[in-house]
């Protein structure tokens, strides 16, 4: 796959989650308690989530950008979209972004390219889902529990795509203006969530609960930004030892090497599990307020 040791880390983190995930599954199947077969859809969603995310779904090309924006001075992948590639030109050539900046600016095109990605499987499932459906030609009590998981599958479309036209917003607008320095979060998962939290079922008390929950979020994915560079240049300064010849230097590189990527995996792990359990608590509260 020739991947980077930073994403060779998150693809670890993401294949444990989705394996903790199907563990659970399949306890819920023994149990019976997935007759309806979404949750095992959603499993399959994932996995194919994380299939294109690192390339390995057979298509070239597919992979999503690399972790660090800058290589040799240049990006390390397009961003497919020709609307966020001017916004990016525009950011770039503005002179209104510190390279500090910028780097947070990408990570936040990066992110808005797999929320995108993520919709598009999701469109798809959907969409063979209906094919199937529509073929069938006597109505039963089965059928009906699969309108049922169509009609939340479109509910889980329409809030994927309002986040979608949200960030795209966001995006216009930082690129055309720069950064507000008084804004509160400056992680696009963490104001994606922030976002979402606002317009959800929630109290006023529950909303400054969760407000502080995210700053706690925000260190965390910090951390493991910081552990990912750290990593990065940990196998860069491997690599160029491994052409000396000193082996007392290189296996103490190595052992370094080895703690920054047990250390960055564990941090990934952590962060995507708690960006589940954030996501799902605001999809509860949405979807309350549809009800």
């Amino acid at each position: 796959l020739q991947l980077s040791a930073v994403k060779l880390a998150e693809l670890h983190s993401d294949l444990k989650i989705q394996e903790k995930d199907e563990l659970s599954w399949k306890k819920l199947k023994a149990e019976g308690l997935d007759e309806d077969g979404e949750k095992e859809a959603k499993l399959r969603r994932n996995l194919n989530v994380i299939m294109t995310k690192y390339g390995m779904n057979g298509k070239k090309d597919s992979q999503l950008v690399d972790t660090n924006y800058i290589k040799d001075g240049t990006e390390s992948d397009t961003l497919d979209d020709p609307r966020l590639e001017k916004l990016w030109s525009k950011a770039k050539t503005s002179g209104k972004f510190s390279d500090e900046e910028l780097d947070k600016l990408w990570r936040e095109f990066k992110h808005h390219k797999e929320k995108i990605h993520e919709y598009n499987i999701l469109l798809e499932t959907v969409s063979r889902t209906e094919d199937i459906h529509k073929n069938v030609i006597n109505p039963s009590e089965e059928n009906l529990v699969k309108e049922e998981i169509l009609h939340n599958k479109h509910k889980e479309l329409k809030e994927k795509l309002r986040s979608i036209n949200q960030g795209f917003e966001r995006l216009r607008k930082v690129s055309h203006q720069g950064y507000d320095t008084t804004s509160e979060f400056e992680e696009p998962r963490v104001i994606d969530l922030w976002d979402m939290a606002k317009s959800a079922n929630f109290t006023e008390k529950e909303l400054e609960s969760f407000r502080e929950e995210l700053k706690h979020f925000e260190a965390k994915i910090e951390k493991h930004h910081h552990y990912q560079k750290q990593l990065e240049i940990s196998h860069q300064k491997l690599k160029h030892i491994e052409g000396t010849g000193d082996k007392d230097h290189l296996n103490r590189n190595k052992e370094k090497y080895a703690m920054l990527q047990e250390k960055t995996k564990e941090l990934g792990y952590k962060v995507k599990k708690h960006l589940q359990d954030l996501s799902s608590r605001i999809s509860q509260g949405l979807q309350h307020n549809e009800l």
